[in-house]
């Protein structure tokens, strides 16, 4: 199925305006490859047919389904490890010296884009991992969002094939995974229940957040985003950080050095100013 220029631009724009992803020209060929099989699975004839149906639709379906096949979710465990490995050998530490100073138990942990839940299960076996026993007494967890239902779905299996696991440290494989007669490895129920899977999109207008997050990763996301989404996200990342937090974005992203709301530490990680 062929797609005009005029075609491509409705998608693009409707794809921007619900959900902050920017297609540039280059991306024609991937929307006609994903979209071609929901459209003649809905018995239409064009992209303009199909596109005047997800505008149509007051229930919002059409463009989670749309949402769901437009998005990329690449992720692996302990994928850029230097991240992982600061957060669990300096933040964490930092955070706790801060907590008991001020007689707070309550530590707030947000994976926004979590995508198949790679990166929000390595996070919590980190934490898991730092507090040991003594992690009972911290009112700790992790909210981990995504736009993409198909994704969440994944994430909430927490069933993973052996190739994904590859970089994971053993020990960590070995302890908070369990081998199925498929030879995928599935993620332990003590762990997975610390964990909030939640869809969330980035570009609603209010963060429906009662307190601010220690530390937020959204790694790898902004990379779909123009330069005004981005800054506007994280805008909106700073009024839910605690001053002091921190923000981890992926290495081939970047907020700028003028950001006026946080400060940068090293490549691809802010603290709150």
């Amino acid at each position: 199925m062929d797609i005009t220029d005029k075609q491509f631009k409705r998608i693009s724009d409707l794809i921007y305006n619900r959900a902050g992803i920017h297609l540039t020209g280059g991306k024609k060929n991937l929307v006609v490859v994903r979209l071609t099989k929901v459209i003649k699975s809905l018995n239409f004839n064009s992209f303009d047919e199909y596109i005047d149906y997800v505008e149509k639709d007051n229930t919002n379906q059409a463009l989670l389904i749309l949402i769901n096949k437009i998005s990329t979710n690449h992720t692996y465990f302990w994928r850029e490890k230097g991240h992982f490995e600061y957060y669990a050998q300096i933040l964490l530490p930092e955070i706790v010296k801060r907590k008991k100073a001020s007689g707070d138990n309550d530590i707030r942990i947000w994976c926004a884009g979590c995508s198949f839940g790679d990166e929000a299960y390595t996070l919590m076996m980190l934490m898991m991992e730092y507090f040991g026993y003594d992690y009972s007494n911290w009112s700790a967890g992790l909210l981990a969002t995504d736009i993409s239902t198909d994704a969440l779905t994944k994430a909430v299996r927490g069933e993973y094939p052996q190739e994904r696991l590859r970089d994971l440290p053993p020990d960590l494989l070995r302890k908070y995974f369990k081998k199925t007669s498929e030879g995928t490895y599935k993620v332990s129920e003590n762990l997975k229940k610390e964990i909030i899977f939640r869809r969330f999109n980035l570009m609603s207008d209010v963060f429906p957040f009662k307190k601010p997050f220690d530390v937020i990763f959204c790694r790898n996301v902004m990379i779909y985003f123009d330069k005004p989404t981005r800054d506007n996200l994280v805008r909106k990342f700073s009024q839910h950080t605690v001053p002091g937090g921190h923000l981890f974005i992926g290495h081939s992203e970047s907020i700028g050095r003028d950001c006026s709301f946080y400060e940068y530490v090293k490549p691809a990680l802010y603290r709150k100013k």
